[in-house]
C-alpha cells in the first residue's frame, strides 16, 4: 500500500498569543500543495522505517513510527509494519513533511486493518503525533485556528502557479517560536485571506499575504530576506515565508516567471520546486 504525504504552505499566519502551558494560539489558512513524500507500508515481523535521507531517524522520533505507536495504543493492534519512505519534501522548511507522513501512515493504518476511524478519530490521532498532522490527515484548504488542530475547511479554485525556494540552512520551529516579540510583532489577517482564496480576488490573495514569524526567522536565517528579495525581482507578485520557515514561496500568473525564476534560483544553489495550490482538497 502507497500513499502520498502532500507538504503545505501558509498564506497567512498570525501568532495570536502564547497560552500558559508554553504552547502559542495561531490563526492560519493552510493550504495543500502538488508537492509530496511517498510512504510505503506493508505487513511485517517487526515495525520498521528505512528512508532516503540518512539524516532523518528511523525509530521512536521519525513522526511515521510515532503515528503507528499512538494508533497501536489506543486501538489494539498487534499486526507490525515495515514503512518505506520516498522524502522529497526538505525538512526544517515550514512545509509539514514530517507532519504529512504521519499522517499517511494514520490514513494507511486506517485503511489496512479496516479500522473505519471517523474523521475526529483520526484527527484525534493526529493531534497526538503533532500539531500540523490534523490538517495533513484532509490535505484540505483550511482555517486552522488553536495550535493548529481547531480545522474549517472551505473550498477555491486558484487560478495561480507557485514556486518553493528553501536556502541551504533551515529553521528551528521551536527556536523562531522562542524568539517572539509580541510588543513588535505583524498580525496578519487570516480570514481577509480565507475570503479572498473563496471568492478568486487574486489582488486580495496578494494583499493578505502575512506571517507573524517571518521577522524572527529572518535574523535565524539571513538567506530567507535574499530569496524574497530576488523573487519579487523576478516579477512574483507575491513573496512570503512558509510557517516558521525557512522556505519561500512566490506566487504569481505567469508561467515565464515561473520557468526563469526558477533556472536562475536552482543556479544559485538553492532548493526548488514550482507547484500549484489543492485548492479543492486532495482526494
Amino acid at each position: 500500500m502507497k500513499e502520498r504525504a502532500y507538504a503545505k504552505i501558509n498564506l497567512c499566519l498570525d501568532v495570536v498569543r502564547k497560552r500558559e502551558d508554553g504552547y502559542h494560539d495561531l490563526k492560519m489558512v493552510i493550504v495543500p500543495i502538488d508537492f509530496y513524500d511517498v510512504l510505503e507500508m506493508v505487513p511485517a515481523d517487526e515495525t520498521s522505517i528505512s528512508l532516503n535521507r540518512r539524516y532523518l531517524p528511523v525509530n521512536e522520533k521519525n513522526t511515521v513510527i510515532k503515528a503507528y505507536s499512538v494508533m497501536r495504543e489506543r486501538y489494539g493492534f498487534d499486526r507490525n509494519f515495515a514503512f518505506t519512505l520516498q522524502k522529497h519534501i526538505p525538512t526544517q522548511a515550514g512545509l509539514a513533511g514530517g507532519s504529512a507522513d504521519a499522517a499517511a501512515a494514520i490514513r494507511m493504518i486506517n485503511k489496512s486493518l479496516h479500522l473505519n476511524l471517523t474523521t475526529e478519530e483520526m484527527l484525534s490521532c493526529a493531534k497526538e503525533v503533532g500539531a500540523d498532522v490534523p490538517f495533513c490527515v484532509l490535505n484540505k484548504c483550511a482555517l486552522a485556528e488553536g495550535i493548529g488542530e481547531n480545522l474549517t475547511t472551505f473550498s477555491c479554485n486558484p487560478d495561480f502557479s507557485v514556486l518553493l525556494v528553501k536556502p541551504g540552512r533551515g529553521v528551528s520551529t521551536k527556536a523562531a517560536f522562542g524568539g517572539l516579540d509580541f510588543s513588535n510583532m505583524e498580525h496578519p489577517d487570516p480570514e481577509k485571506m480565507m475570503k479572498a482564496l473563496i471568492e478568486g480576488d487574486y489582488d486580495g490573495i496578494i494583499s493578505s499575504l502575512g506571517n507573524s514569524l517571518e521577522s524572527i526567522s529572518l535574523k535565524l536565517v539571513s538567506e530567507i530576506s535574499e530569496v524574497k528579495e530576488q523573487l519579487t525581482d523576478l516579477g512574483f507578485d507575491g513573496v512570503l515565508m512558509s510557517g516558521s520557515g525557512s522556505a519561500v514561496f512566490g506566487i504569481t500568473r505567469s508561467q515565464r516567471v515561473i520557468r526563469e525564476a526558477s533556472d536562475i534560483m536552482r543556479a544559485n544553489g538553492y532548493f526548488v520546486r514550482a507547484t500549484k495550490i489543492l485548492g479543492s482538497g486532495v482526494h
